[in-house]
């Protein structure tokens, strides 16, 4: 079993990390980091401490839903999960990031806006 980073968990919720393969599991938010742990091999495990994360940005759709977000790391890449409850945990997030690291991704009208653009 793997040692979490954190002391104190302040979120804890189902969610799917959307990696290749979709997996289903626990996703904490704590003091330190934000962990996800996979329901059925527990070896199949995500930390990523806060000081790693370089940006997370929400897709929102409508002004109002949040059907994803991805954390984008400094070394590691990006991770993308999905939860029934995306808001309290990116509200849960803004508690140890900045508002500067928390930005809301761009649609598909906005890319296409941006080539024609160039």
């Amino acid at each position: 079993m793997v040692e979490s980073q954190n002391t104190k968990v302040d979120f804890k919720t189902k969610a799917n990390f959307l990696g290749g393969l979709t997996s289903r599991g626990d996703l904490l938010v704590g003091n330190k980091a934000i962990e996800y742990y996979n329901e059925r091999n527990v070896r199949d495990f995500i930390q990523i401490p806060y000081t790693e994360i370089k940006l997370v940005t929400a897709s929102v759709i409508f002004k109002k839903k949040i059907t994803r977000f991805a954390i984008h790391t400094k070394k590691n890449g990006d991770f993308v999960f999905n939860s029934p409850e995306n808001k309290a945990i990116l509200r849960a997030l803004n508690k140890y990031l900045p508002d500067d690291k928390l930005r809301r991704s761009l649609t598909v009208w906005d890319y296409v806006k941006r080539k024609f653009k160039k």
